[in-house]
């Protein structure tokens, strides 16, 4: 399953240069994760400081 991006989120960007898809992009108060791009690789979840991509 895709990664979803929490509300824990604070905008940080980290996750988005990780990202080997670019399935991540800037949304309304936080990021956001393409559900069909996402390749599932968990490179997001690793890079982020509040733990907010998690598996959907």
């Amino acid at each position: 399953m895709a990664y979803n991006i929490s509300d824990d989120c604070i905008s940080c960007g980290a996750c988005v240069g990780e990202c080997p898809v670019n399935a991540i992009s800037e949304g309304d108060g936080k990021y956001v994760v393409d559900a069909d791009t996402c390749i599932e690789c968990g490179a997001c979840e690793g890079v982020c400081p509040v733990g907010a991509p998690q598996q959907a």
